[in-house]
């Protein structure tokens, strides 16, 4: 009966690191996702009017962000881009590539070069040509040389 002792104690040992592991990592996977990713949508009616994003992260109370292009055109496009998963970058995107992404903590930093202007989305603050704006919902702002 001797041997039932320690194989008693490694299957414990086991089935506790196993419950251990696994909270922690439900744990640190609902931090990292809590604030839900950023989404943005890549939107343009053709000729009729200039292309825009329209970027929305309710988390963070961020609905409705335009940003156009004023002088430019692109084909018609309503794409909508959720920022979710990690890719390798450089990758494109409607009108231009999305040049740096970090989602290991959503909603992350994702970077763009949208018609040569370098647009950054940061938690903390959203940068147009290095130019910092505050979130706002509901405003548009533009993207102009």
């Amino acid at each position: 009966m001797k041997p039932a002792g320690p194989l008693k104690l490694f299957v414990s040992a086991f089935a506790i690191a196993v419950l251990v592991y696994a909270v922690a990592f439900y744990a640190i996977e609902h931090r990292r996702t809590r604030n839900g990713p950023w989404r943005v949508t890549f939107s343009s009616a053709g000729s009729a009017s200039p292309p825009c994003l329209v970027i929305d992260e309710p988390q963070l109370k961020i609905t409705g962000l335009k940003i156009t292009f004023p002088g430019r055109t692109a084909p018609a496009t309503n794409a909508v881009i959720v920022f979710d998963q990690p890719q390798e970058v450089p990758f494109p995107v409607p009108f231009g590539d999305c040049v740096f992404m970090d989602a290991i903590s959503l909603p992350g930093t994702v970077a763009f070069n949208l018609y040569g202007h370098e647009i950054q989305l940061i938690p903390r603050v959203l940068t147009i040509d290095k130019k910092e704006y505050p979130w706002q919902s509901d405003v548009t702002l533009e993207a102009a040389h």
